[in-house]
């Protein structure tokens, strides 16, 4: 389990890292995948419910997509 108030995102972190190793704006990367500004920074900011389309939509720019994996306790 996680401390109490520890705010564990990956799927956020990993966007935003993706987002800044290929030099790209929010706005440049909301362009390019085809969703709103607002959506990216929900995204990245740890939004609890996004539509996993548009979550793809961005994951495909990077070769990606969402999938099932392994709940793994820490």
């Amino acid at each position: 389990m996680y401390p109490i108030g520890y705010k564990n995102n990956m799927l956020s972190t990993h966007i935003k890292q993706k987002r800044k190793k290929y030099g790209l704006t929010q706005i440049e990367l909301a362009q390019r995948a085809g969703v709103g500004l607002r959506f990216i920074r929900d995204l990245e900011q740890g939004k609890q419910s996004l539509r996993m389309d548009k979550v793809n939509d961005v994951l495909a720019l990077f070769g990606e997509c969402l999938g099932p994996i392994s709940k793994v306790e820490l």
